[in-house]
């Protein structure tokens, strides 16, 4: 007798020694784990006593050879599933108890051994009365044995009915009720819902958790996803959908989704329905939908997308409905849509779009089409203005020269530089200017030493740009507002440049900086040269709201100042060799953050 202890589980070969054992008592301990030899050789037992444990599932063989067991108490545990050979040996049981558990399902053919069982009890366990339980409702009609009254659980029409009382034929499998497509008789160890989540059916509500990934072990049988309003910014290739044969809906609406990594959708071909609204998501590859092939509804509606080119939709030939409403596209390349083959309907309202030579082609393809568009209208150039895309007269989809249409494909790589993926390379090449022909989705551009003497004002539409490196150049000047178009820039390197003054507005804009490098430039001009040589410079600067960083040379007659404002997501600022450099030797350097 070991009832009512501490025990959290019983080792390999436990009891092995004691082959005249007729009673083991491990109730009310701690039990998570029970090794598959524990009662190994234990052939005179008559009663294994389990029940008040935290058992959740019995490993193979565990009874193998318990030829004498009469008694056999598992209630009160968290058994969530039992394979069907579990009670293989167990021929002269009388009693089984499994009351109070997490079975969902019982696979067919489990009590078939039992040939001495006279009590059976399987209440309090939540029973999904669909096709796949229909044999253990006739097993219990044959054999009235279950005495502490099982009821079914799901599904909802069936909820509280005693599950010896319910008539054959309403143990079906339809739509989401199909519970399993088969059941092999093993044990799956994703039947449990995952932490914090709620499982109905195929269900499974994941929604409202401040979740940042997705959760591990989603059940293999879900057919419904639910992840929406969560706090998710990035997809990642976790493999997690080729887990989900069954998938059909996936919920990832009210995010913070910003990026979708290739390959996150692999093994999502049977997923009919994708919801990606309200979320962050700036620009589309055709690379963040891959896997989903049968993908019949996409809902893009309220994001930040600013263009479509030609292959952000590859591969997605099955959809019939696609939401693009409430974005901020200006521009639309040709063929953008000549993949979705089976598309009906397409929602394209409430985006900025500018009118120009560039999306001429789109007039037209309105006026041919049989797709549902909702008429979209131009918002751009002013005389266009609301007049619906389709209405425009060909001659006056015109451009002057001086467009950037950031939804034109671009191939190849500057001659000057080299590309890997997204990352552009055009370090120590002598250039005066930014070479032509930057790829548009652009991350990571590395352009220092170089002999360029302002920031180039055409990395104002590479907006996929994450990282811009232009240390060791001949920057003297920053131009108010350089930055404002790059919102997701986290990372700027200014360092070794001749830069001396810094515009009150240069950095507007830069709302995703985390890592602005300015060391190695002297920005040591005091209030009177300011004044007098640079009008743009009529404060120094500062960082971030909500606090502002000030960096003062203690005992300077000026106290020269660095206020560096509206970075609000700065969290690094590398000052060094101009804090050691323009405070005199005399003067300690004195660096504070003071709320604002």
């Amino acid at each position: 007798r070991l009832e009512q202890n501490l025990i959290k589980s019983v080792p390999a070969g436990a009891f092995t020694a004691y082959k005249k054992l007729k009673r083991i008592d491990l109730s009310k301990n701690q039990i998570s784990d029970v090794a598959a030899d524990a009662f190994s050789g234990l052939r005179s037992l008559t009663s294994l006593v389990l029940y008040g444990n935290k058992i959740t599932e019995l490993p193979k063989g565990l009874f193998e050879g318990l030829v004498s067991l009469q008694l056999l108490l598992l209630n009160a545990n968290k058994i969530n599933c039992l394979r069907v050979n579990t009670f293989q040996d167990l021929q002269n049981l009388n009693l089984l108890s499994l009351y109070d558990n997490k079975m969902q399902t019982i696979s067919k053919g489990l009590f078939a051994p039992l040939r001495s069982i006279k009590t059976l009890h399987l209440a309090q366990n939540p029973f999904m009365c669909d096709c796949h339980l229909k044999w253990l409702a006739d097993y219990l009609f044959d054999n009235p044995i279950e005495t502490s009254g099982a009821r079914c659980s799901h599904p909802r029409r069936l909820a509280n009915k005693r599950l010896s009382q319910v008539k054959g034929k309403k143990f079906r499998c339809t739509g989401q009720e199909d519970y399993r497509s088969r059941l092999s008789g093993d044990c799956f160890q994703d039947l449990v819902c995952p932490e914090k989540c709620r499982c109905e059916g195929t269900v499974v509500d994941c929604s409202n958790l401040k979740l940042t990934r997705l959760p591990p072990h989603i059940p293999e049988h879900t057919t419904d996803l639910r992840l929406n309003d969560n706090e998710i910014a990035v997809l990642e290739t976790a493999g997690t959908f080729k887990k989900l044969p069954n998938l059909k809906k996936i919920n990832l609406s009210n995010n913070k989704l910003r990026d979708i990594r290739e390959g996150a959708f692999d093994g999502a071909g049977g997923v009919l329905e994708l919801l990606l609204t309200g979320n962050k998501l700036t620009g589309l590859q055709g690379r963040m939908f891959r896997g989903l092939i049968g993908l019949k509804t996409l809902m893009l509606r309220s994001n930040q997308i600013t263009c479509i080119d030609n292959s952000t939709f590859t591969g997605l030939s099955s959809v019939r409905l696609l939401s693009l409403y409430d974005n901020r596209i200006s521009s639309i390349a040709p063929g953008a849509f000549s993949t979705l083959h089976s598309l009906s309907t397409i929602n394209l309202l409430s985006n900025p779009y500018v009118c120009d030579c560039h999306l001429s082609w789109l007039g037209q393809w309105l006026k041919k089409t049989r797709v549902v568009s909702g008429n979209p209208r131009c918002q751009r150039p002013a005389f266009l203005k609301e007049i619906p895309i389709q209405d425009v007269a060909n001659p006056d989809f015109t451009c002057d020269g001086a467009e950037d249409n950031g939804c034109l494909p671009t191939s190849g790589c500057p001659d000057a530089c080299t590309c890997s993926d997204a990352v552009v390379r055009c370090s120590n090449r002598g250039l005066h200017s930014l070479p032509k022909g930057i790829p548009k989705d652009t991350t990571e551009l590395y352009l220092e030493g170089n002999m360029l003497t302002s920031v180039p004002k055409e990395l104002a539409s590479l907006k996929q740009l994450s990282l811009v490196d232009l240390s060791n150049n001949s920057i003297s000047t920053l131009a108010q507002f350089t930055f404002s178009n790059m919102t997701q820039l986290a990372t700027l390197i200014l360092s070794y440049n001749q830069i001396r003054c810094i515009p009150v507005h240069a950095f507007d804009g830069l709302k995703s900086l985390r890592l602005l490098t300015l060391h190695g430039n002297d920005l040591s001009l005091s209030q009177k040269e300011l004044s007098t040589t640079s009008p743009l410079c009529p404060t120094w600067l500062s960082v971030p709201t909500p606090c502002t960083v000030t960096v003062t040379c203690a005992g300077s007659p000026s106290g020269s100042r660095l206020v560096l404002k509206s970075l609000e997501s700065l969290v690094a600022l590398d000052l060094l060799t101009w804090l050691t450099g323009s405070c005199s030797p005399h003067h300690s350097t004195d660096f504070s953050v003071k709320a604002q």
